[in-house]
C-alpha cells in the first residue's frame, strides 16, 4: 500500500470513529456483529491468535468482511485510545471506503 492510500485509510478509520460509526473493543464489536450492524470487522495485526480466530469465525459465519491492519498502538492512536485490538464499522459507506483504500 502506498503512503497516500495509507494516509487516507488512517483518515477514514479516524473519521468513522468521530462519526460514531465504529464499535471499539471486543465486547462492543461482538455485539455489533451479532446484532447485524457490522459492515466491516477490523482486527489489529498483532492481536492474539485466539482473537483473530474468534473474529474470523464470526466474519465467515455472518458474511462480514474482515481486514487485519495496524498494530494495536497505531490503531488505538487513530481512534483516540491508548490501544485497540478490534473494532467494527457499522456504516456501509465508511466500510466500503475503508475496504477500497485497504485494497489499494
Amino acid at each position: 500500500m502506498n503512503d497516500i492510500a495509507m494516509s487516507k485509510l488512517y483518515g477514514m478509520v479516524s473519521l468513522s470513529m468521530k462519526a460514531g460509526k465504529l464499535a471499539v473493543g471486543e465486547e462492543r464489536a461482538k455485539d455489533a456483529i451479532i446484532s447485524g450492524e457490522a459492515q466491516l470487522i477490523i482486527v489489529a495485526e498483532d492481536a492474539s491468535d485466539n482473537t483473530k480466530k474468534k473474529f474470523s469465525d464470526m466474519a465467515a459465519y455472518r458474511n462480514v468482511p474482515l481486514i487485519s491492519i495496524f498494530d494495536r498502538y497505531q490503531f488505538g492512536k487513530l481512534i483516540g485510545k491508548r490501544f485497540s485490538v478490534s473494532a467494527v464499522v457499522t456504516d456501509k459507506g465508511f466500510a466500503d471506503n475503508i475496504i477500497r483504500l485497504y485494497e489499494m
